[in-house]
C-alpha cells in the first residue's frame, strides 16, 4: 500500500511537471503569434502611410490635378461661348433665308398680280379712294414688272422621227481591245465558260445581214418595191380563215344513235315537251292552270303614247 501512494504521487508530481512544460509552450507560440501580428499590422500602416505620400506627391499630384481641373474648367465655357454664339450665327442665317424667301414669294405674287395695279382712270383694289395712303401691296405692284410668259417650244412635225440614227452600211465603233482581268482573280467553282471567250462574245462586231446593210432607196430596194404592192394586193386568198375552217369539207351526214332513233328508246322530254302531265290523276277535266296578278304598266303597252316624255 505504502509502494502504491509513493507510484501515485511520483506519476502527479511526472504529470504536472509535463503539464506546466507544455503550457509554458503554448503561452510562448500565443506571444509569439500576438507579437508577429502587431509587426505586420504597423508595417502596414507604415507602408500605407508611405505609399500615399508616393502617390501624392509623384504619381497623382494634387496641385497639378487642381490645376488641370481648372484649365479643363475655362476651355468648357470658351468652347460653350463659341457654340452659343455659332448657334446664335445659323439662327440668323436662317431667319435671313426666311426673309428673302418671303421676299421673293411677296414680289412674285406682285409680279403675278401686277394686273391689279391702279391706273389714271380705275383706281385698283389696293388703291382705295376713301383710305388716305395705299396699301403697301400698291406700292409693290408699282415697283414690280407685269409677269411674262413662256412661250412653248413648238415640236416640228418630223422632230420625233428617225433622223439622225446612225445607218447600217458602217458598223458602229465597238471595244476594239478587251479588258484585262485582273492576275489575282481566281476561277469561280462550277461549269462555266472561259471569261476571255465571254468577253470576246461579249463585244464582237456587228454583222448586219446584206437585206439590214442595205438602204431602203437603194435601187434593188425600189426595184422589189411593185412585186411587193402586187403580193399585197392580190392575196392568194381572200378569206382569211378559209384553210382553217371545216365547213367547206364533205363529211358524211350525221346518223343518230339506236337508243335516240328506236321506237323504244326515243324520248320525247326536252324535244316535245319539258313538263310532264298525268291526265290520269287530274281531278277536273283541265290541268292546273298558274295565274299571275296583271302589272299596271304592261296592260297600258300599246295603248298609250307618249308626248314629250308624258302618257297621254
Amino acid at each position: 500500500r505504502h509502494l502504491n501512494k509513493m507510484a501515485i504521487l511520483i506519476q502527479k508530481w511526472w504529470r504536472g511537471y509535463l503539464r506546466r512544460r507544455n503550457f509554458r509552450d503554448i503561452v510562448e507560440r500565443a506571444y509569439f503569434i500576438k507579437k508577429l501580428k502587431f509587426y505586420n499590422e504597423m508595417a502596414v500602416r507604415i507602408q500605407k502611410t508611405w505609399r500615399g505620400y508616393y502617390v501624392r506627391k509623384y504619381i497623382h499630384n494634387f496641385y497639378a490635378l487642381k490645376k488641370y481641373l481648372k484649365a479643363v474648367s475655362m476651355n468648357n465655357e470658351l468652347v460653350r461661348h463659341e457654340l452659343q454664339e455659332y448657334a446664335e450665327m445659323k439662327e440668323n442665317e436662317e431667319k435671313m433665308k426666311d426673309l428673302e424667301k418671303k421676299e421673293k414669294e411677296k414680289k412674285y405674287r406682285a409680279r403675278k398680280m401686277h394686273y391689279l395695279l391702279s391706273t389714271e382712270q380705275i383706281p385698283g383694289i389696293y388703291n382705295s379712294p376713301f383710305r388716305k395712303s395705299p396699301d403697301p401691296m400698291e406700292l409693290q405692284l408699282r415697283k414690280s414688272k407685269p409677269l411674262t410668259h413662256r412661250k412653248q417650244q413648238v415640236k416640228g412635225p418630223f422632230a420625233d422621227g428617225l433622223y439622225g440614227w446612225p445607218t447600217c452600211k458602217e458598223p458602229p465603233a465597238f471595244v476594239s481591245s478587251l479588258p484585262l482581268l485582273p492576275a489575282d482573280r481566281q476561277k469561280p467553282q462550277g461549269p462555266f465558260r472561259d471569261p476571255a471567250e465571254v468577253l470576246r462574245q461579249r463585244y464582237k462586231p456587228l454583222e448586219p445581214t446584206l437585206r439590214v446593210r442595205e438602204s431602203m432607196y437603194s435601187p434593188s430596194a425600189k426595184a422589189r418595191e411593185p412585186t411587193r404592192r402586187k403580193e399585197w394586193r392580190n392575196p392568194i386568198h381572200d378569206n382569211e380563215f378559209l384553210p382553217f375552217s371545216s365547213y367547206h369539207k364533205n363529211y358524211e351526214k350525221y346518223e343518230p344513235s339506236l337508243f335516240k332513233s328506236g321506237k323504244y328508246g326515243q324520248e320525247a322530254y326536252g324535244t316535245k315537251y319539258f313538263r310532264e302531265v298525268y291526265p290520269k290523276k287530274w281531278i277536273a277535266d283541265k290541268d292546273f292552270e298558274t295565274l299571275f296578278s296583271s302589272i299596271a304598266l304592261f296592260e297600258k303597252f300599246g295603248k298609250t303614247y307618249s308626248s314629250t316624255g308624258q302618257i297621254v
